[in-house]
């Protein structure tokens, strides 16, 4: 399947249940003018998927100075979210957490994405959409390996860091750091000073 980096994300309407634990239909085209991260894991009450929403949810507050909103999605129901969430993680919940899980029981929203495995589960995808809807960044992990959200939240600087000053973002480049122009002399005084 061809990437969907630079292209608009594909929009979706589903049943997701959100932080405050009501739950609703969530169109992600409502989120534009604002950065989403975008998340898809296979299945809950599983075992390094509750690792990463906690994760996720630790650094919510993170994402939300950042203008970011952050979305799960899986295959379950969104009474199977609902459920989850209620159980507290020592029990192998999640308990309450500060965004919403969007229930894709037809799998459309992981098809529309490309990671649908075999028709059944989604890979662990992530995906980065701007304020237009566009797809910035895109990410799969295969079922066992869990993302790291302290490079999501990198990612999310990269990319309002290029959108505010036009300067590009070098290899390992974290919030503060020098970037560069994109020029053959930009490319070059920065390789001078870091090689």
């Amino acid at each position: 399947m061809p990437t969907l980096v630079t292209r608009q994300a594909p929009d979706f309407t589903a049943d997701a249940v959100f932080a405050d634990n009501t739950i609703n239909k969530l169109t992600l085209s409502a989120y534009r003018g604002r950065h989403v991260v975008l998340f898809f894991y296979p299945l809950d009450f599983t075992f390094v998927c509750p690792s990463e929403i906690l994760a996720f949810n630790k650094a919510i507050k993170q994402f939300a100075a950042r203008g970011t909103d952050v979305i799960g999605v899986s295959v379950d129901s969104a009474y199977t979210h609902f459920a989850w969430r209620n159980v507290p993680p020592a029990q192998g919940g999640i308990g309450p957490i500060g965004f919403p899980l969007v229930a894709d029981l037809d799998k459309s929203i992981a098809r529309a994405y490309g990671v649908l495995l075999n028709e059944a589960v989604a890979l662990r995808g992530l995906f980065l959409i701007d304020q237009a809807g566009v797809v910035q960044h895109a990410l799969v992990n295969n079922l066992p390996l869990g993302r790291n959200v302290d490079e999501a939240l990198r990612i999310v600087d990269a990319l309002q860091f290029t959108e505010k000053h036009g300067e590009v973002c070098p290899a390992n480049w974290k919030a503060g750091e020098e970037a560069m122009t994109a020029s053959a002399e930009g490319v070059a005084a920065y390789l001078r000073k870091h090689a």
